[in-house]
């Protein structure tokens, strides 16, 4: 259970800032298997691995007195008087939710005078779990904030609470487990509502390898996932027989890779995602176009052992494994289509957070 703070009225907050990163994730295998109700049902696996790229939060005293939020990256602002249930609508909705959601729980129901900025290593619809790492560095950013020292799995699991229960946002689970703990992760998903994170070991060598064998490209087309996640979400409720064997195939492929990865067999790995890639797009239509199609088509001709579209699919990242003796004709084939080619190296750090300046513990004891 999270400990909620008490603060005293009328205190007065320091000039300071809180900072945090969480994270972006590649899906290597199991994804959509840890959606509902497939989760639920059939218990979901997934086996991912977070990339040197980040979502970031800033949080800092507002020096209007109001409520400030800007998405920076996207010149994307909101100001509005302090209140600890911010209006759930606009471009700003998932810092709205972060935002509500402490003040009303472990604030006692009052608002705070914050100026919290955002922004992303990567374009929106990146499908690289950027909303659900953007929200779990919130949520690490006020935990650091109140003190509440959470674990990995509560960070997870309130950034998870915020984005499927507060804001009704459809999804998956693994993105926020990815950001909160970092590195390369089996998850298990369920049956029932359980999480477990299973951190692989991974040599050095086979990171190595990975990364230099690694290839991502964004597409240049971003892309929501919601409508690709609720097609699969019909398809499994009402047993659509393709789509549940399609998604039982994805869960399978997360072993097969588990194995291929401990046992250092990046090319191995690179022929999964290929299958992995061809049983995906069997769970809902709008998982590929015919311009992500090209593509993969084009990357497999220069070289690729294979590669998948991360996250639901229809656009945003796609990753490519390759022989590095290869890697040069691959990124030659890909610059022929709109989008560009993204330097990336794994990591093994989740979401953290740290203090600038004074103490900030005396924002929470502010009445709204």
């Amino acid at each position: 259970m999270l400990a909620k703070l008490r603060g005293q009225k009328g205190a007065r907050m320091s000039n300071s800032f809180i900072r945090s990163r969480a994270p972006l994730r590649l899906g290597l295998g199991g994804g959509g298997t840890d959606t509902s109700p497939y989760a639920e049902t059939y218990g979901g696996v997934v086996i991912n691995a977070t990339v040197d790229l980040y979502a970031h939060v800033t949080i800092a005293p507002s020096e209007s007195g109001d409520v400030e939020l800007y998405l920076d990256d996207r010149d994307v602002s909101w100001r509005g008087p302090v209140s600890a249930s911010l209006p759930l609508d606009g471009d700003l909705i998932l810092l709205k939710g972060v935002y509500n959601r402490f003040c009303t729980e472990f604030n006692e129901g009052r608002g705070l005078p914050l100026a919290i900025n955002v922004y992303a290593d990567v374009p929106p619809g990146s499908g690289l779990g950027t909303s659900s790492a953007m929200v779990t560095a919130l949520v690490q950013a006020f935990n650091e904030l109140f003190q509440t020292r959470m674990s990995a799995y509560d960070v997870a699991h309130l950034a998870y609470d915020i984005e499927r229960i507060d804001l009704k946002l459809n999804g998956g689970k693994q993105d926020q487990y990815a950001a909160a703990f970092g590195g390369v992760n089996f998850i298990e998903f369920g049956p029932g509502p359980g999480v477990l994170v299973n951190p692989l070991r991974i040599t050095p060598e086979t990171a190595a390898e990975f990364e230099a064998s690694l290839v991502l490209f964004f597409s240049g087309v971003s892309r929501e996932s919601a409508r690709i996640i609720d097609e699969q979400t019909r398809n499994v409720s009402g047993g659509e027989a393709a789509s549940v064997e399609a998604m039982h195939q994805l869960k399978a492929i997360a072993f097969q890779m588990k194995q291929a990865l401990l046992m250092g067999r990046i090319a191995d790995v690179g022929a999964i995602l290929d299958e992995s890639w061809a049983h995906k797009k069997r769970t809902a239509s709008a998982v590929t176009t015919p311009q992500l199609d090209a593509i993969y088509d084009a990357a497999k001709a220069a070289g690729a052992f294979g590669g998948k579209v991360s996250g639901a699919g229809g656009g945003g990242f796609m990753m490519f494994l390759v022989d590095p003796r290869r890697r040069r004709h691959v990124v030659r084939a890909l610059e022929a289509f709109p989008g560009r080619v993204f330097a990336s190296g794994l990591t093994t750090g989740g979401a953290m957070s740290w203090r600038i300046g004074e103490d900030l513990r005396k924002v929470a004891s502010l009445a709204a």
